[in-house]
């Protein structure tokens, strides 16, 4: 008695692609860290303002407090937009930098009266990403606990 094997043919399947959710997800979360941000240095500059008319604040103390409030606000920024986040701090972190400076030097510059555009505002972009950045592996790397 002679069995014959029974081939089957297999079907090609296509593997499913999955959308890529992530994207939307990180341009929304860069979005929202960049405009806390600003709304957070906005209102320290204006606190900062107010104190400067009251107190006697020496010139050359002006631009080291103008770079911590921009520090605090990428900070405060960052964690908040990255609060439900656990990968790309670093990247996001840096995205937030950059978006942020820009859009203060748009703010701040329409505030002032005239655009300006020389090597503070390249030092301003290097900070801002760089602390950005930190902030951004340091935000993330917290959620993990």
């Amino acid at each position: 008695m002679k069995f014959k094997i029974a081939k089957f043919k297999e079907k090609k399947v296509k593997p499913v692609k999955e959308k890529d959710e992530s994207a939307p997800k990180l341009w929304f979360a860069i979005l929202k860290g960049s405009l806390i941000s600003l709304a957070v240095s906005l209102v320290g500059i204006l606190i900062f303002a107010f104190f400067i008319k009251y107190v006697a604040v020496p010139t050359s103390a002006i631009r080291p407090v103008n770079q911590v409030i921009k520090g605090l606000s990428l900070l405060i920024g960052t964690f908040i937009a990255l609060k439900k986040s656990d990968k790309m701090g670093l990247v996001t972190g840096l995205l937030i930098g950059l978006v942020y400076t820009i859009l203060a030097f748009v703010v701040f510059s329409i505030l002032d009266g005239h655009f300006e555009f020389s090597k503070t505002l390249v030092n301003d972009l290097l900070f801002g990403g760089i602390i950005g950045a930190i902030c951004g592996i340091i935000a993330v790397n917290l959620r993990k606990k």
